[in-house]
């Protein structure tokens, strides 16, 4: 089934559970003063959190199956610590947030429901500073607190309910376009009636401009500088649609008039006032590294190649990006001196222990990766990338038992993503670890809604012989949470539906 029909019949799911004519009251004001609606009991009455969650992760599954979502450890750490010090800030305690970084070279980012925030690649590059970053990710982490998906459709219950459904997904879809034919999400809106059509634009330009107030606010409160949203609103708007990558029926719903939204977000702006943030380093070094790893790596050698004939390349982050492409295209010895170098000029940043370590990896040099790595866990304990950098250093040396203790050590203390869940699954199966295997890849698949094998692998890591009374509880507990929240159809049947049951990963 494509993304489009599966989300679509998921919110067709969702629409129907929803009471015509409810509304929601207006009022309330936020710690800065701006209006903002009450969402108080309609939405939280008509559809949950956990539902909303279950829509999102049913969507983001869609995706995880293409292979657009970008699993790099650095990257992926980075964009994980610029929206929590976001979501910590949004005045709204319900939700978790998951920031995810999309392989697209499309200028947009989006917010799924359930807390579910897709940054495009295309977004990060074309960002000039950190603050336009976090204002970007502001915006649609207001939209996830505010709860515009289940506001639109309660506002458009009256249209038909799964005729609105449709809408929505058709909609949702494009706001995260790259994965699919623009004309075909053209085609699935332009099929909806032309004044529901206009209806939808106009309440999405209503979501969009409050979506703006509340972000504004959430990024001054995490300390970045609120005319950072209408910097980067200005720029795109003097960039202009592209026709040749944004669809003009998406561009539309996606980016209201820019004009408009400007000179709003930099009024809200000056009534917070300026904050002073300069760039991280981080941001600066994880925009090169997805230069490297978004385009196709021998294109993005050749544009750090350009640099330094052009009398460029010199910084710190373009020669680390150079280093990236390098490794990227397979050519790890052509990065290892620098990368070196890089470590001896600036032993405080762990981005360059990692890279070193990643490229004597690629080059086979296994006692050399191990010891950098070694080192940087000592300066640096319990940093992920650099820990993840190390077990898969490990595994490749045949100590998987080490991989998969410093995992534990790690995810103890941390909490993993699901491709790192896998990742220490990997480590615990190859360690011959196999109960900690299967209890690991049970957690996998709750962390991407298949309860069934969830269920499975429990069921797998309690069949084995020698378990110890600790182990055996804690799968027992585990196995009895996962079979109360199983659909009933579901529960008979489960323990006979052993498919992929083996641990894979």
């Amino acid at each position: 089934m494509s993304a489009l029909k599966s989300i679509a019949a998921l919110l067709a799911g969702l629409a129907v559970t929803l009471s015509v004519g409810v509304g929601y009251a207006q009022g309330v004001k936020d710690a800065h003063g701006q209006d903002l609606p009450d969402l108080g009991s309609p939405a939280n009455a008509v559809v949950s959190i956990e539902e909303e969650y279950h829509v999102g992760l049913a969507y983001v599954n869609e995706i995880r199956n293409t292979g657009l979502i970008v699993t790099d450890p650095e990257i992926s750490q980075y964009i994980q610590e610029i929206g929590h010090s976001l979501s910590s800030q949004a005045d709204e305690g319900e939700h978790h947030f998951y920031y995810l970084v999309l392989h697209d070279p499309v200028i947009n980012a989006a917010a799924i429901p359930g807390g579910f925030v897709l940054v495009n690649s295309g977004m990060i590059l074309a960002t000039r500073n950190e603050n336009e970053l976090a204002g970007a990710m502001a915006h649609e982490t207001a939209h996830v607190t505010q709860r515009h998906l289940v506001r639109q459709l309660l506002d458009q219950s009256h249209e038909g309910l799964l005729a609105t459904a449709a809408l929505l997904a058709a909609v949702l879809l494009g706001a995260t376009a790259g994965r699919g034919s623009p004309d075909a999400v053209e085609g699935a809106i332009l099929a909806g009636q032309s004044a529901a059509i206009q209806h939808q634009i106009n309440y999405t330009r209503k979501d969009e401009f409050e979506a703006d107030r509340v972000g504004i606010g959430t990024m001054a409160a995490a300390g970045y500088d609120p005319l950072g949203m209408a910097s980067l609103f200005d720029y795109m708007g003097s960039r202009g649609p592209e026709p040749s990558r944004i669809n003009a029926v998406q561009f539309l719903i996606d980016h209201p008039i820019f004009s408009d939204r400007v000179a709003e977000a930099r009024g809200r702006a000056d009534q917070i006032g300026r904050i002073h943030h300069e760039d991280t380093l981080s941001y600066r070094l994880m925009k090169e590294r997805l230069r490297s790893l978004a385009a196709d790596p021998q294109v993005a050698r050749q544009y750090y190649v350009n640099l330094l004939k052009n009398g460029g390349g010199k910084t710190i982050e373009e020669r680390y990006g150079k280093d990236v492409a390098e490794i990227a295209v397979r050519n790890p010895a052509g990065a290892i001196p620098d990368l070196q170098q890089l470590v001896r000029e600036y032993p405080k940043v762990t981005q360059f222990y990692g890279a070193l370590g990643q490229a004597y990896l690629a080059n086979n040099q296994l006692k050399e990766s191990a010891a950098v790595l070694e080192q940087a866990v000592v300066l640096f304990p319990r940093n992920v990338p650099i820990t993840i950098r190390l077990a898969e250093t490990l595994m490749r040396s045949g100590d998987s038992k080490r991989a998969h203790l410093v995992l534990l050590d790690l995810f103890n203390n941390v909490e993993p993503t699901a491709d790192q869940t896998r990742l220490i699954a990997k480590a615990a199966s190859t360690a011959g670890d196999y109960a900690d295997s299967y209890s690991y890849m049970a957690e996998f698949y709750l962390m991407t809604g298949n309860l069934t094998m969830a269920f499975n692998q429990l069921q797998l890591a309690l069949s084995l012989p020698g378990l110890d009374p600790v182990q055996r509880a804690r799968y027992s507990a585990r196995l009895e949470q996962v079979r109360e929240a199983l659909p009933k159809k579901n529960k008979g049947t489960v323990a006979d539906d052993s498919r992929g049951g083996n641990g894979r990963y």
